[in-house]
């Protein structure tokens, strides 16, 4: 039996776990900073806001990755399928729009680890 996951798919997929387990260390290095902020007597301080526009636009740019990834793998179905060749797993399909949707937070993730680290 085939499996659906081919090895470079579960090699992405385990890159993108990895680095989104870095979320909880982000979120322990910036709380001191926006508590610093807000005792510093603004309300939305530049860590704070940098945060909730980070969140945003990895959000936005995981959306269109996910759409442009089905709407790559749907054009692929139709070109094999009129060429008379076996179409691709579909369940290929949904892996890698997964992947595609959260690798933006993944990268931002990982962006924010490094520079909050230096911080530190």
């Amino acid at each position: 039996m085939k499996t659906l996951v081919s090895p470079e798919d579960m090699h992405r997929g385990a890159a993108i776990a990895f680095d989104l387990m870095l979320a909880p260390m982000v979120i322990a290095m910036r709380l001191p900073l926006m508590a610093r902020e807000k005792r510093g007597g603004k309300v939305v301080g530049a860590e704070a806001w940098r945060a909730i526009t980070e969140k945003n636009v990895a959000l936005a740019d995981g959306i269109l990755a996910a759409q442009l990834s089905l709407m790559r793998s749907a054009t692929i179905f139709w070109f094999d399928a009129f060429a008379g060749r076996k179409s691709s797993v579909p369940g290929r399909a949904a892996t890698r729009s997964a992947q595609a949707a959260l690798k933006p937070a993944s990268r931002r993730v990982k962006a924010n680890f490094r520079r909050l680290s230096r911080k530190s």
